[in-house]
């Protein structure tokens, strides 16, 4: 069952259910399939053929959506890209990923088109364009007839990872793997046929273009946001009754410290799930609390091997992983930078290290696209290694301590940033903390805690006493605090640590009493 197929069995199951909304637009599953088969014989005039690539730089819309589910129908590869990106890392995957199409907005149009006279591929604008070809064009072609016939093991989407350590990574994904995927992500998070979804996590990341699948494939209605505005959120919420929210967890907090969040009706929304980064203790309790889901989870995965872990009982174990998925096996084993350890150095539980799962997952991806030196870093003996930190404990669950890059060593003694944020998280000046690590002389590293203040109260003594009064050993406290207007994020909402250890950050005031 390739994805092409996976979209005609939706339509055929249930052709006049709604399937796509952004705005004014509505699409049930019959004419949104009429509409994909029309775009996807005009990639074919293109020259778009099997095992092609697509690329599609673009903020969530009903034409990137059906670029995705075109490509499948010509078995192309669909390649999505951060629209925020630099015009540098833009021009990297241009080139690293040879596509034979390009399709893009007016998000990224103006570091784009200075590179497309050396690219040999066609282009596709989407939205108003005085010159050029436009996606609208797409639509006035015959719809397709039958499908190209891709296998399991063909390629069909290729994401780029953030690069948040360097250049951004291809992973290709093949049929078989997005269509497990998908399966994997109904039956964790019990979906149900019919339920309807908030499409604001960005297509190009793992998540939105999983949630865009899991909607088709249960005849569930994609809500499509372009992108993130937390009062708009809570709008759609209430006045299309929304089913499930899969979103990061920076995108919750933001919703629950809005104004109108006590006279907004969420009753409808029946499934919560987080994930793409740790979500604190406190957080977790005031999504219980405030949206009072029938399901909260954890979805802990990745773009290379989409779940890790999950855990649906948050109430009992905050702060939980939780145990590996349908499809997968993981170990926590010792965590070492500079070497390469082994998959049989398996920790005790309650030892802290780097977190590996098996490759014999049919989610898995089977390496990167044109990078074999990062195939030898991440993938050993039939494991991938994500670069992630974490401990199982007495019942196998898994807690996560952050990035194996994010570790901070202070006075030979590790230190984990998520551990200090959610200490931090609970103090009621604080609206949002990010833990890093910074050079320090005679430390080595020096804790600094970046914090967007709740109602604008700056006061280091009293969240340095906060601290002292926790659990938390006095020797991984912040020495430093930085209040700053926001905490810079990514396009799909993770906090960038990076950012803020290279200074790129507004600080509210003047910040230079340590402790």
């Amino acid at each position: 069952m390739d994805l092409g197929n996976v979209f005609d069995v939706a339509v055929a199951r249930q052709p006049s259910s709604l399937a796509f909304v952004d705005g004014e637009l509505r699409r049930d599953f019959e004419s949104w399939q009429l509409d994909i088969r029309r775009v996807a014989r005009g990639l074919s005039k293109l020259g778009l053929r099997k095992g092609n690539r697509l690329l599609c730089i673009s903020s969530n819309s009903y034409e990137m959506a059906t670029l995705y589910w075109a490509c499948h129908m010509v078995a192309a590869i669909f390649t999505p890209f951060n629209w925020r990106a630099t015009a540098e890392d833009i021009k990297f995957v241009l080139e690293d990923s040879s596509p034979k199409v390009v399709a893009y907005d007016h998000t990224g149009s103006p570091r784009i088109e200075p590179l497309m006279e050396k690219i040999d591929a066609s282009t596709v604008r989407i939205g108003k364009t005085e010159t050029g070809f436009n996606f609208n064009e797409l639509l006035d072609e015959k719809p397709l007839s039958g499908l190209y016939g891709a296998t399991d093991n063909d390629i069909c989407l290729m994401l780029y990872t953030s690069g948040t350590t360097g250049r951004p990574k291809g992973v290709p994904r093949s049929h078989l793997a997005e269509y497990t995927a998908g399966v994997s992500v109904i039956a964790h998070l019990r979906y149900k046929f019919g339920d309807a979804a908030l499409g604001v996590m960005p297509m190009f990341h793992t998540m939105g273009v999983r949630i865009l699948l899991c909607a088709s494939m249960i005849n569930g209605a994609f809500f499509n946001m372009p992108s993130f505005d937390a009062k708009t959120a809570l709008a759609l919420i209430e006045k299309e009754k929304l089913n499930t929210l899969f979103l990061v967890p920076t995108m919750f907090h933001d919703m629950l410290i809005q104004d109108g969040l006590g006279s907004t009706d969420m009753s409808s929304v029946r499934n919560v799930a987080y994930a793409g980064m740790s979500m604190t203790s406190e957080l977790e309790r005031r999504c219980i609390e405030k949206i009072q889901p029938e399901i909260f989870a954890n979805y802990y995965g990745s773009s290379e091997i989409f779940t890790f872990t999950f855990c649906d009982h948050l109430d009992q174990k905050p702060g939980c992983a939780g145990w590996p998925g349908l499809n997968q096996g993981v170990r926590v084993v010792r965590a070492d930078s500079e070497n390469l350890v082994g998959p049989e150095e398996v920790l005790k539980p309650g030892e802290i290290g780097e977190v590996i799962a098996t490759m014999k997952s049919p989610e898995a991806f089977s390496g990167y696209w044109n990078r074999p030196d990062a195939d030898e870093r991440a993938i050993r003996e039939g494991w991938y290694f994500t670069g992630d930190l974490g401990y199982l404990d007495e019942d196998g669950e898994l807690f996560l301590a952050g990035r194996l890059d994010d570790m901070i060593i202070s006075g030979g003694e590790n230190i984990h940033p998520e551990e200090v944020e959610n200490i931090l998280s609970e103090c009621e000046l604080v609206s949002l903390a990010a833990v890093v690590g910074l050079s320090d002389e005679r430390m080595g590293q020096k804790v600094v805690a970046f914090i967007e203040p709740k109602n604008g109260c700056v006061d280091k003594e009293a969240l340095d006493m906060h601290c002292l009064n926790s659990t938390l050993a006095r020797f991984k406290r912040p020495r430093q605090y930085v209040f700053v207007e926001n905490l810079p994020k990514s396009a799909s909402g993770k906090l960038l640590r990076r950012q803020l250890r290279e200074g790129n950050y507004t600080a509210l005031i003047e910040n230079k009493q340590t402790l």
